[in-house]
């Protein structure tokens, strides 16, 4: 029998093969996120696992592989997030030509790159099929999240929130 790759399959299919390997203590499935924020998500993991895509303002994305839910929810559940947020869309790109000038923009860019944790709790999915985690980050660096197996947007979605929100003028903490 030939040796299969993860690159011969895609990578939902994978995650479902691995999911069925701890079938009894967990279900697995891909990381996803919705960004309702005009920041780009750099880059975010999940409990060290990667959500692999970069993701731009107001845009789902995600795809990593796997967030294994236990096979049961308990009180006081939570997952660690981190990320990293950036300009989106960076003005007065100067070009290569003058190196001073590309060096001063591209630093400008990078201090505005944030690095962010946060433990967030899992709501109850007691008697729902699970199907990964996606992660909605909101204004002021809140986050949602859900184990839920209907796309966002959907009328059985349990995160109602819009893509778009407005970024308020100051963030309470």
């Amino acid at each position: 029998m030939p040796r299969l790759s993860s690159a011969t399959y895609p990578l939902s299919l994978f995650c479902v093969l691995v999911g069925t390997l701890f079938a009894q203590s967990t279900q697995a499935g891909t990381l996803e996120a919705v960004n309702h924020t005009h920041w780009a998500i750099n880059r975010f993991s999940v409990e060290g696992r990667s959500g692999i895509d970069i993701i731009g303002p107001y845009q789902g994305g995600g795809g990593g592989c796997c967030y294994s839910a236990p096979s049961r929810w308990k009180s006081g559940m939570t997952v660690r997030v981190d990320w990293e947020t950036g300009v989106a869309y960076p003005d007065g790109f100067p070009g290569f030509a003058d190196e001073a000038k590309y060096d001063a923009w591209a630093e400008q860019i990078r201090t505005q790159k944030r690095k962010h944790s946060q433990i967030v709790p899992v709501p109850d999915y007691s008697g729902q099929k699970t199907c990964g985690l996606t992660v909605h980050f909101l204004p002021c660096d809140d986050l949602l999240v859900t184990t839920s197996c209907y796309a966002y947007g959907s009328p059985e979605y349990p995160i109602k929130t819009p893509l778009h929100l407005p970024e308020p003028q100051s963030c309470p903490k």
